[in-house]
């Protein structure tokens, strides 16, 4: 079916769906495409694409081009989204103000997923082809992690049921699991079935084992091992055995023990996740099963398919893939690190007097736990809003996108204020600014150059760019407005002088300078600079609501998102989302109640490292306090690097610069007049002269519109030479 037209309009160049080859009665299928013109010098276009049933829609990129152009650029870059969810998500990662988030929030169509991933999520109870060798370097780890002593305790098992005489068929089995576990690749662990024939003879003769004195099976290759043979009626009264019994008392736990050590062990290794997969298969089903039902076998010996149910089948302990393996959603890094954050809470709150940890620990640990709870805001975020219409997804991401950040900024300025201690004002400052650097320097210098290193050349949005670059240098004059205004006014105070030409009218050499603002009983501050602050403080956030008003509403074809019709091959696929709403909104509180807790701990902590460190307070403020919860935004900007789409890579820095200066720092001005604290909109002349020149650098590099790996390196350079700076710094007054 045809795009319907308005009569009024000029034929449009929508690219005509190929007519099948093979099949001229097989179904045409459409799929819906949200298609993102970046208006770029060679007017590339970006389609995502869900395959579900379209109707009529409005015109597409394709239709402002001619036919030549769009069909190039339909083939340079398309990106494709399963559904309408997953659409509407990636339309987001294009709306100014909004989360940029890589990870589906929706399940992937399993016919979709490449045969790397779906070796991931694979059970390893499938016999493949005749393979390489199984001595890999994988397989040797695990003989020296975890076989060699899973053997031993396997060999010690079988040895105590032997003593019990009742549990010798069990000891039979932990002889054979011994020789499996020391090196189980090659090998198969097999659920044995009791053919109906046997069944009927077991039935009808008392002297089962007599029955089956020569049988054979041509499928497994050989004589049966007499522990092996079918009985009548194998699972009657298998748990009254007194066998079973001794089983369950005193062999099952210990080895129940040991390989839910080797799960957890192997699961935090992430690499290592098929070994978590055979200990834990191995609990579940193999040591449960009667011992006549299991059976061991080696792969060369088959030489065809084995009979009966394979529960184990494994040819590799290590895969270096399983980075991308997810748990409903969630990346096993973050789900690994969900335990770091109970442990971090347990500590810290009920180990108040530090008798079992010290305080640079718990402000180490606190620090680490901020980033899974980052990655599970951000993922609820991308979820609500992916599943909603714009205004909500719009309140979301701007009451809970920088949570992480003010969470910890506040909880600082309060105990700052309760201590009358002003270094944790200076902190928060270092802080700002080391975001506000690092976001527009580190993080797309860093996309930059990983990037540039599969792509020789990559191409963004210099439009959308340069309106992310004018609203950082409004933000960067208005947040410095009131600092340089009191180096203008202020009175030069320093704490000691020497004359070092012992000259009265000679040079001096001062220490501890700084501008004073409360001469004459505070009268330039409270006069001059605290309303000029206040009045800084309404008019960014104002030019941000302005900013939010022309990229998405009045001028939103800078970014040209709309829903067209592109008659593509495809599927339909229903959405089926990880996170419901309401699910993504529990953890989202959930989320943000354990950040509080966490920058609580941070912040109680952090005393001893500020006061003991021989390193600068600026130093630990513009770098681990400011890039940590940052962590899995520059994740995120470096998968989207990699996949050419350099433009999301830069507004993830720049969206967080922007509301740095024009969100975070009008909250804390705001929350000091309700809670009065140390907090002063004026910088030390280090974080002024860092600032703007990383935005006049950021700016310069992208004028136009494209860049490689040795602009990233210049970018992340210049970071790492403001870092040197703030290293050797002196820490600030009041420290």
């Amino acid at each position: 079916m045809q795009p319907q037209h308005d009569p009024g309009l000029p034929p449009t160049d929508v690219p005509k769906a190929t007519e099948p080859q093979g099949d001229s009665d097989g179904p045409r299928r459409g799929s819906l495409c949200a298609a993102i013109n970046n208006l770029q010098g060679d007017l590339g276009c970006h389609l995502y694409c869900p395959h579900v049933p379209t109707a009529a829609s409005p015109p597409s990129c394709c239709q402002q081009h001619s036919e030549e152009v769009c069909e190039s650029c339909v083939v340079k870059t398309t990106l494709t989204a399963e559904n309408a969810v997953e659409a509407n998500k990636l339309s987001n990662n294009y709306k100014f103000g909004f989360k940029k988030w890589k990870s589906h929030v929706t399940a992937r169509p399993w016919e979709d997923r490449s045969e790397i991933v779906k070796e991931l999520y694979s059970d390893l109870n499938v016999i493949r082809g005749p393979g390489g060798s199984t001595v890999t370097f994988g397989n040797v780890l695990y003989l020296l992690l975890f076989g060699w002593w899973l053997s031993v305790l396997y060999v010690l098992v079988a040895a105590v049921m032997f003593v019990t005489v009742v549990g010798a068929p069990y000891g039979r089995l932990c002889w054979d699991l011994a020789g499996y576990f020391l090196w189980p690749f090659g090998k198969v662990i097999q659920k044995a079935e009791v053919p109906k024939s046997h069944q009927a003879l077991g039935t009808s003769e008392t002297g089962g084992d007599a029955s089956g004195a020569g049988e054979s099976s041509a499928l497994l290759g050989g004589p049966v091992p007499r522990r092996w043979r079918p009985r009548c009626c194998v699972n009657a009264g298998y748990w009254r055995r007194a066998g079973t019994a001794a089983w369950l008392c005193l062999g099952y736990p210990a080895l129940a023990l040991a390989h839910g050590l080797a799960c957890v062990t192997a699961w935090l290794l992430v690499v290592l996740i098929p070994v978590a997969k055979l200990s834990a298969r191995t609990v579940t089903r193999v040591l449960l099963l009667p011992p006549e039902r299991v059976l061991v076998r080696r792969l060369r010996m088959t030489e065809v398919p084995l009979e009966g149910e394979v529960i184990l089948c494994c040819y590799r302990a290590l895969n270096p893939y399983y980075y991308k393996y997810a748990v409903d959603g969630i990346n096993v890094f973050a789900v690994n690190l969900l335990p770091l954050v109970l442990v971090t809470l347990v500590l810290g709150y009920v180990d108040s007097h530090n008798r079992l940890t010290s305080s640079p620990v718990k402000f180490t640990l606190a620090l680490l736990s901020i980033m899974p709870l980052s990655y599970y805001i951000g993922m609820a975020i991308a979820s609500i809003s992916a599943q909603s219409n714009f205004a909500v997804g719009a309140v979301v991401n701007a009451t809970f996108g920088s949570i992480t950040e003010l969470t910890f900024y506040i909880t600082a300025l309060i105990k700052g204020s309760r201590e009358g201690n002003r270094c944790y004002a200076e902190i928060v400052k270092s802080a700002l600014t080391g975001t506000l650097v690092g976001c527009v320097l580190f993080v797309p210098g860093l996309c930059m150059v990983i990037g540039g290193i599969r792509h020789q050349e990559q191409r963004f949005n210099s439009r959308s760019a340069g309106v992310s670059s004018a609203l950082l240098f409004l933000s960067v004059g208005g947040v410095f407005a009131p600092t340089l205004f009191s180096k203008v006014y202020g009175k030069l105070v320093c704490g000691e002088c020497h004359n070092v030409t012992q000259n009265p009218l000679g040079h001096y050499l001062c220490h501890n300078c700084h501008f004073d603002l409360m001469e004459n009983n505070g009268t330039l501050y409270y006069s001059h600079v605290q309303p000029l602050v206040y009045t800084v403080s309404l008019l960014l956030p104002a030019a941000y609501l302005i900013g939010l008003f022309f990229t998405l509403k009045t001028h939103s074809h800078i970014y040209d998102i709309h829903i067209s019709d592109c008659h593509m091959p495809g599927h339909h696929h229903s959405a089926v989302v990880h996170w419901s709403r309401w699910r993504a909104l529990v953890i989202l509180l959930l989320s943000t109640l354990c950040m509080s807790a966490c920058a609580d701990l941070a912040t109680e902590h952090i005393s001893p490292i500020l006061t003991n460190s021989t390193i600068s307070q600026y130093f630990i403020g513009v770098t681990v306090l400011a890039m940590v919860p940052e962590l899995p935004e520059i994740v995120n900007g470096i998968q989207f690097a990699l996949q050419n789409n350099l433009s999301l890579s830069i507004e993830i820095g720049n969206c967080i610069a922007v509301q740095v200066c024009m969100l975070q720092i009008p909250i804390l001005v705001l929350f000091t007049i309700f809670y009065p604290t140390n907090f002063t909109l004026v910088f030390s002349d280090l974080h002024v002269y860092a600032s703007m020149f990383s935005v006049v650098l950021m700016n310069y590099i992208f004028m136009d519109g494209k860049c490689d790996y040795f602009q990233g390196t210049v970018l992340v350079m210049v970071y790492f030479i403001l870092l040197a700076v703030y290293f050797f710094a002196p820490s600030p007054s009041g420290c």
